[in-house]
């Protein structure tokens, strides 16, 4: 075993250390379609608990108004999860008609 580091071997790792640094500049960037189906689906999640925190604010300061605590935050919250639910079906369907629109386009210049 040698006392110190073999400068041959720290001039290759250096060499492939800085040819792996160059290379990355020119690697391909990721695109819109890449991201395209983890957006929509973030875009759903974001919705469905928009629809949860709105009906529980709603019904918590009517609750804290009225003195009812804590009947309206039941009800607001489960009218806001049926409304986010609403809303990530018409989202869904937006989607849908998207990609059958995008389908048809594909399939008439085939």
């Amino acid at each position: 075993m040698s006392d110190g580091p073999d400068p041959d071997r720290l001039k290759d790792l250096d060499a492939r250390l800085s040819r792996l640094k160059s290379g990355q500049g020119t690697a391909k960037p990721h695109t819109e379609e890449h991201y395209s189906m983890a957006q929509h689906a973030w875009r759903m999640v974001i919705e469905l608990v928009a629809g949860l925190g709105i009906g529980f604010a709603i019904g918590f300061g009517l609750d804290t108004l009225l003195g009812t605590l804590p009947w309206l935050m039941v009800v607001f919250t489960v009218l806001g999860f049926m409304a986010g639910i609403k809303t990530m079906m018409r989202s869904a369907q937006e989607m849908q008609r998207e990609n059958e629109a995008a389908n048809a386009a594909r399939d008439e210049r085939e």
